[in-house]
């Protein structure tokens, strides 16, 4: 086979600007995921893996000018894979890493890509993380430090470059031995543990050629969920797979301290980052925003309120051009093993593309005294004042006498009997979420497709039937929207009129239990409001709106709603009423 170094046209490599390099990246990504797309579903995981290690080989002997040639690949796909090294030349180091290990994960088969969680962390992400955990005391010159779920090197890159940085008193050869004892990643994909070492090569290379040794196995390729983790560490550092998992019976007997329902990786990772880290160590992870205050989640926030209380959390605030394909809300979170609970430091961090970040600091936050609830924490800045209000607020929705059920008619499951109109005795009006509007009305309607105004029961089917008013809110909403909590009175004189109603499941449905103490419409007026859409915020990281967030949402006594009341008696304008409810919470609206 004939080799020959592949040249790409100007302006490349080191040779062209920044921006030039990233436009050129950008394109060179959309070629390589074009060659992707013909590849055979079997066997491309491992053709991708070799196309990176080439693009890595090609970007490692552009930047030391030599001809090194990995043989690995057939033309046109190694020139194709060399070109692709050649334009991350032109990226700092470690956006370059970032960049190329992102080619294995990117170019894999979509449905594999989400089975292994291959979402690799941005640069710039990674070093914020490792940022706060030097905050909270890691020591680059004594940490050990172990990444569960290595994937393309993010963090131990950084880390390696860090301890590098700690230890230039000591000669080379010393220098690569005490990174290659205290620094360890663990990756399931044996392609992705390939790549990762490929970029701790990289990024170690002068160091080891003045050592005269090779850069030692950093990364292993093994199953950290399956380890019997050891107290080891003294930090703890990654971003791990997101995704439910189904456990075996042994498994959820191992994990059954932080298990509450359906398990998600992420917690696990989790749960056996508390076992690897030694007393007084760091837990530094990146995951969503909803383990403060899913339900899901609930067992895991006690267990880590009693273990390793929270020392410092970061709200990513970027949706897109962060991680590639992914829609999560993000955080940055470093949690202290064996710490007292205290108050964790908020920040904002404002992401523009891979490598650039904008902090800002924005109060404090305690784990509260129910740990399994939701964890308040600010979204901006206005946040800090409001929650600190609530940590004085006992009240809940229980304590108005009210608990929330969810709208028990899942539709498809039964559409030969949606009715277009009345008609029969047991014929009853269906309610949809669009009968939830925005402007805090009731309106009795079926406009969107299939649709329809009615339904029929059938024997068995009375469980559907609901008899009493409610306060209705909307299941799913998004926080781009202008409110989060969108509720409306289903008012108690069109239930009797009907003898009843059929409540669709993307309701929830917030029912009397036992003597409610304030009306149904003082209650939808209170959640329509502006501070309490500000607070579901700080309690909600994803578009559920659920029954646990909204049991757990601190509420003013009832006693003390009686002027709001009066103010939605007389009907009051919403303005009228948002001031009336931040009076509540000691704020203006």
């Amino acid at each position: 086979m004939s080799r020959r170094r592949a040249v790409a046209p100007p302006p490349s490599g080191a040779d062209c600007t920044l921006v030039e390099a990233r436009i050129r990246c950008s394109a060179m990504r959309h070629m390589a995921r074009a060659w992707a797309e013909t590849l055979p579903w079997d066997g491309r995981d491992a053709a991708v893996a070799l196309f990176t290690l080439e693009a890595m080989t090609a970007y490692e002997s552009y930047r030391n000018a030599d001809d090194a040639d990995t043989g690995l690949l057939d033309q046109p796909e190694a020139e194709l894979a060399r070109s692709a090294g050649i334009a991350a030349a032109g990226l700092p180091l470690l956006e370059a890493l970032h960049w190329l290990t992102s080619l294995y994960s990117g170019l894999l088969d979509p449905d594999v890509r989400s089975r292994l969680g291959a979402f690799y962390t941005p640069p710039a992400l990674a070093a914020r993380l490792l940022d706060q955990a030097e905050e909270a005391g890691a020591n680059w010159t004594t940490a050990r430090v172990l990444d569960p779920a290595a994937g393309g090197a993010a963090f131990l890159a950084d880390a390696a470059l860090r301890m590098r940085m700690a230890l230039t008193h000591c000669a080379p050869a010393i220098a690569l031995a005490q990174i290659g004892a205290r620094l360890r990643g663990i990756e399931l994909d044996p392609h992705a543990a390939r790549v990762g070492q490929r970029a701790l090569d990289i990024v170690l290379a002068d160091l080891a050629a003045a050592a005269k040794r090779p850069v030692p196995q950093i990364i292993i390729a093994a199953d950290s969920l399956a380890s019997e983790a050891q107290p080891d560490y003294d930090l703890v550092v990654g971003n791990p797979p997101y995704g439910r998992i189904k456990l075996t019976e042994t498994q959820r007997v191992k994990f059954a301290r932080s298990l509450y329902g359906h398990a998600n990786l992420y917690g696990l990772f989790t749960d056996m980052a508390l076992r690897w880290t030694k007393p007084g160590g760091l837990i530094a992870f990146l995951t969503p925003t909803s383990v403060l205050s899913g339900q899901y989640y609930s067992t895991l926030r006690g267990l880590l309120a009693r273990e390793a209380p929270p020392v410092a959390i970061d709200f990513v605030h970027a949706r897109r051009g962060v991680f590639d394909d992914v829609q999560q809300e993000t955080m940055l979170a470093v949690y202290r093993k064996d710490a007292a609970a205290g108050r964790a430091q908020i920040h904002y961090i404002y992401v523009d593309g891979a490598a650039e970040t904008r902090i800002v600091r924005n109060g404090t936050v305690g784990v509260p005294s129910w740990a399994e609830g939701p964890w308040l924490a600010p979204r901006q800045a206005t946040d800090s004042t409001l929650i600190a209000v609530t940590e004085t607020m006992p009240g809940r929705l229980a304590d108005l006498g009210y608990r929330v059920a969810t709208g028990p008619l899942v539709w498809n499951r039964f559409k030969s009997q949606l009715r277009d109109t009345p008609g029969r005795d047991n014929v009853y009006p269906l309610i949809w979420s669009e009968a939830v509007c925005t402007d805090g009305r009731f309106r009795f309607r079926a406009e969107k497709k299939n649709h329809s105004l009615f339904f029929e029961l059938e024997p068995g089917d009375d469980f559907l039937l609901v008899r009493e008013g409610a306060v209705l809110v909307q299941r799913t909403t998004a926080k781009e929207q202008r409110r989060r909590i969108i509720a409306a009175e289903l008012p108690a004189a069109f239930v009797d009129l009907h003898g009843g109603v059929v409540v669709e499941n993307h309701l929830n449905m917030l029912v009397p239990s036992g003597e409610p103490k304030i009306s149904l419409n003082v209650l939808a007026a209170l959640l329509n409001s502006a501070i309490i859409d500000q607070l579901f915020r700080c309690i909600s990281g994803s578009v559920a709106v659920s029954a646990f967030e909204l049991e757990a949402v601190p509420l003013p006594p009832a006693g003390a709603l009686a002027p709001l009341a009066a103010l939605v008696a007389k009907g009051a304008d919403r303005d009228t009423l948002d001031r009336a409810c931040a009076a509540l919470y000691r704020t203006t609206a």
